[in-house]
């Protein structure tokens, strides 16, 4: 196969993630099932969600680990950009590639996820009238109705501080390909707990943590696609073991 072509395993990854997104946009624009998980978080006594300030939510979850998933991100940052500045001697290609989408991932998962929240309508369970908010319930492919502002709440933004982690697969890919699917599949377990438990407090609905995984696994698969054609093409001094028919693997 030459190298401009696509290889196998990309294009399983893009139906994949195709046939995801449309799973997704069926849930939430479809089903009641996001209405009917925050109706059950919900108390209709006291008009609130209960575990909202729950320590374990509210510190826990949404403060201290995410200043650890921060602290960790910083790292796989800066470990890539010293690197591809002075490349550590001996290391195979996999683990290059492994170490560049990671840091890449840290900024990019987020990043993405923050500007498609900017850029969207749908409102937070909170905010909704429906559970002593103020604003319309919409589906994603709904109109807001005029006068209402956007919501700003689609994909959820706190799961994307684990969920640049799914990139860890990228160091036993395509190699190992159980591992690393196994290890992804893990991290992205870990990005959907930290999504669920803000459900839990009434700060998103399930789809908006369906679409933050969607998102990290795209822009993943993005990024490892790009890393493995760029270093493929570099020159082997400072390189070790680096396949020149990676990008055909």
């Amino acid at each position: 196969m030459r190298a401009s072509k696509a290889s196998k395993p990309a294009v399983l990854v893009t139906f994949a993630l195709a046939a995801s997104a449309l799973l997704i946009l069926w849930i939430g624009q479809y089903t009641d099932i996001d209405l009917r998980l925050a109706d059950s978080f919900f108390d209709r006594a006291s008009e609130t969600f209960p575990l909202q300030h729950a320590w374990f939510a509210e510190e826990f979850n949404h403060e201290i680990l995410k200043k650890i998933l921060t602290a960790g991100a910083v790292g796989a940052v800066l470990l890539a950009l010293y690197d591809a500045w002075r490349p550590f001697g001996g290391w195979e290609w996999s683990r290059r590639v492994g170490v560049r989408v990671l840091g890449m991932s840290a900024i990019m998962v987020p990043l993405v996820t923050s500007l498609l929240k900017r850029s969207s309508d749908s409102h937070c369970p909170w905010d909704l009238t429906r559970y002593g908010g103020t604003a319309p319930y919409i589906r994603i492919l709904d109109w807001l109705p005029h006068g209402v502002s956007a919501g700003h709440c689609l994909p959820g933004g706190h799961a994307s501080s684990a969920l640049w982690l799914v990139a860890l697969a990228a160091f036993w890919w395509p190699k190992r390909p159980r591992m690393g699917l196994t290890v992804g599949a893990a991290m992205l377990a870990l990005g959907f707990g930290v999504g669920w438990i803000q459900q839990l407090r009434g700060a998103h609905f399930l789809t908006h943590t369906l679409w933050s995984c969607w998102v990290a696994c795209a822009v993943v698969f993005v990024v490892y696609e790009f890393n493995a054609k760029v270093l493929a093409k570099l020159p082997a001094v400072g390189y070790s073991s680096v396949p020149r028919n990676a990008t055909q693997q």
